[in-house]
């Protein structure tokens, strides 16, 4: 019973990292400051985009025809990202112990941002297939560089002792 009580632990930890991963660098006045304030050609500017990756807003950008669309597609990929990662982490926390934790969160970052990302861009106006594996694959490069967070918030949920 104390490991299933781990296992939950770990993925309600990592759910919460990543909830606010997407709070805190998803919402729209830190993207909007990003595009304006940094460059993409430096390292550091390029890395606070990739962590604005999951952006959600309230309101579409503009009047533009299929902006609500494009809008819920965005929102959606932020929630969908939250729900695969508890699924991949629920299904696998409880056979995850000291640094496989670790690598399960990462994981669990990479595989939910990428599948989130695929699926949601088909709601999109001029989605197309290739257009779904570039977004998979900037879902993807989210969960590489972001997902070190997440694993560190699993391997401390699931205590990283033995049952």
């Amino acid at each position: 019973m104390a490991l299933l009580g781990r296992a939950r632990t770990a993925t309600g930890a990592g759910v919460l990292a990543t909830l606010i991963l997407v709070l805190a660098f998803g919402n729209q006045a830190f993207t909007e400051w990003v595009q304006r304030h940094t460059n993409g050609n430096t390292v550091w500017g390029w890395f606070l985009r990739v962590l604005s990756w999951p952006s959600w807003a309230f309101g579409p950008d503009n009047d533009s025809p299929g902006a609500t669309r494009d809008l819920l597609a965005r929102d959606l990929r932020a929630l969908l990202l939250l729900v695969f990662v508890a699924v991949v982490l629920s299904l696998s926390a409880k056979s995850a112990v000291g640094g496989a934790a670790f690598i399960l969160g990462w994981a669990a970052l990479i595989l939910g941002a990428a599948l989130a990302a695929f699926l949601t861009l088909f709601i999109t106006t001029n989605a197309t297939l290739l257009g779904a594996f570039a977004s998979a694959a900037a879902g993807s490069a989210y969960g590489l560089f972001a997902g070190w967070i997440v694993g560190i918030a699993v391997a401390a949920g699931r205590g990283g002792g033995s049952p």
